[in-house]
């Protein structure tokens, strides 16, 4: 099972990291361990010596069928699930090795930084380019998506990615996460909404 994540998928967020709302040229692509997944609403222990960790809440969804070099058009095929996940981030230690010039994958793609919710079956929501989602923390709501504002859509993604890796059935798609990061902090409560289903339920520790 492999994990792959889109870093600048929305313009605001590049904006509120970056300083740009440029589109990049080309889907930004990285990848999480599968030590990374966090499931079945079991707690996130934040790391006591990585700085800052902050949420990114995503769709994420779920690749049903082994592929490669996927036209577009067909890319719709090849997933039928979706649901909410959080994207952890160590954002200072992003930044530290960003600056250096280094991989900043220990910053992403540490254990538990890949929080994920309960599925939907694709077919019983609107268009996935339609949906919202939101995450809450301690009941209240600090982070807002609207998929239709994604640079790269999904089909597109999976067709980009698929022309350098094969995908395989179970593996994950995170799609990037909107503006409004912040960080979470011992006994908060998080919960993550797709529309008005309830998907993501658990608390930091």
């Amino acid at each position: 099972m492999k994990i792959f994540a889109i870093g600048m998928n929305y313009a605001e967020h590049n904006k509120e990291l970056h300083g740009t709302l440029n589109k990049p040229e080309e889907p930004v692509i990285f990848t999480k361990a599968d030590t990374a997944l966090l499931k079945d609403g079991k707690p996130f222990f934040i790391p006591d010596d990585m700085g800052r960790i902050e949420y990114e809440t995503e769709l994420v969804v779920r690749i049903c069928k082994l592929g490669k070099t996927i036209p577009e058009r067909f890319a719709h095929r090849y997933y039928d699930a979706v649901t909410v996940g959080i994207d952890f981030t160590a954002r200072e230690l992003q930044k530290k090795l960003k600056d250096a010039g280094k991989p900043w994958e220990i910053s992403k793609g540490f254990d538990g930084s890949a929080a994920i919710g309960d599925w939907m079956e694709k077919e019983k929501l609107k268009d996935i380019q339609s949906l919202q989602f939101h995450l809450d923390i301690n009941g209240n709501t600090v982070q807002e998506g609207f998929a239709g504002n994604m640079l790269y859509k999904v089909d597109e993604i999976i067709s980009y990615i698929s022309r350098y890796f094969t995908i395989k059935t179970g593996d994950l798609l995170y799609t990037g996460c909107p503006t409004g990061c912040g960080p979470v902090h011992i006994d908060d409560h998080l919960e993550g909404y797709l529309e008005d289903y309830k998907l993501l339920d658990f608390n930091c520790k």
